[in-house]
């Protein structure tokens, strides 16, 4: 296992967020679902961020889509994961993973503590 997870926990959270969502994946629906995921709020402006920042990096891409009457006739940045992001999302899954099986005494203290 490499010594550096691949995704940190924004961008891997924001990725599941967009592949969630589909061809429905923008701004404000990535905020709306990044806050059903982690049971926190997520600001607009980060989301942005992390966009631009996963974008740059190869692993979403963007387009520009059909404008709505419902948003004063502007058109959303609609996202999806690329090949390459979805790689990282699985080399990132089996990295924790990788961690989670290193940790043997983790199983018997959540049995522990559930039978009390």
């Amino acid at each position: 296992m490499s010594e550096r997870l691949p995704l940190n926990d924004s961008d891997l959270v924001t990725l599941l967020a967009i592949l969630r969502l589909g061809d429905e994946a923008y701004g404000v629906s990535l905020c709306k679902e990044i806050g059903s995921i982690t049971g926190t709020g997520a600001a607009l402006a980060s989301v942005y961020k992390a966009l631009d920042r996963l974008e740059q990096s190869g692993l979403v891409v963007s387009r520009m889509g059909e404008p709505s009457p419902e948003r004063g006739g502007r058109a959303k940045r609609l996202v999806r994961v690329t090949a390459k992001g979805l790689r990282a999302i699985d080399e990132t899954r089996a990295a924790l993973n990788d961690l989670w099986r290193d940790v043997p005494v983790y199983g018997s203290i959540a049995q522990k503590e559930k039978s009390r």
